[in-house]
């Protein structure tokens, strides 16, 4: 899967079952879910899960929150634009299936 084939996923009534909980997560928040998106990413104990962690909160603008993440994540906070972050993400989420 190409990160235009994750983003055209969103136009489908729910995620593949076969995606990870980072990606599920990823996709629910482009879809506009935030809740379900941050429901999921707070339950992977994973660098990985922290890092989408991390964004949620940064998205949210709970920046000591997401500081708190991205350290976990082993990151610090980029200043880069949001959707150029959850860009990323996936790209980096997709590599990790592979």
């Amino acid at each position: 899967m190409t990160v235009d084939d994750f983003v055209q996923s969103v136009a489908a009534e729910r995620p593949s079952p076969g995606l990870s909980g980072t990606l599920t997560s990823l996709w629910w928040d482009k879809k506009g879910d935030w809740n379900k998106a941050h429901a999921i990413a707070q339950e992977i104990p994973t660098v990985q899960g922290s890092a989408v962690h991390a964004y949620l909160h940064r998205e949210e603008s709970v920046l000591w929150n997401a500081d708190y993440w991205y350290s976990r994540a082993g990151r610090q906070r980029p200043d880069t634009p949001l959707e150029e972050e959850w860009r990323r993400l996936v790209e980096e989420m997709l590599d990790c299936l592979t």
